[in-house]
């Protein structure tokens, strides 16, 4: 796990979205899935690019099963991006780092 990505659990999820002041990206993703293994590096190199002006983070959903459900993710990767923490925007499937980072720019 790159250095700029939290690592988030249901017990995580409120403090860490919900109280942000910066755009929080969060990747809903499991061991076991292909496409979320694709999209890692991505993650990090947004996680990178942002560091100090937003927070990026994964939620393993096999262990957050609860904040999982809440948010509907019923395909994964899933992508949601928080500010004030509401959803602004949602991507399912592998999603381009030019894609994210225009979302998280718009919210800077």
């Amino acid at each position: 796990m790159a250095g700029n990505v939290i690592e988030l659990s249901d017990a995580s999820f409120d403090e860490t979205v919900h109280k942000s002041l910066e755009p929080v990206l969060v990747d809903f993703w499991a061991p076991w899935c292909g496409p979320c293994k694709m999209l890692a590096p991505i993650i990090e190199q947004v996680a990178e690019q942002f560091a100090g002006k937003a927070k990026v983070c994964k939620l393993n959903t096999d262990e957050g099963r609860d904040t999982a459900v809440e948010f509907g993710i019923s395909a994964i990767p899933t992508l949601i991006l928080f500010k004030g923490g509401q959803v602004q925007k949602k991507w399912v499937g592998l999603t381009s780092k030019k894609d994210i980072s225009e979302a998280i720019t718009k919210l800077l």
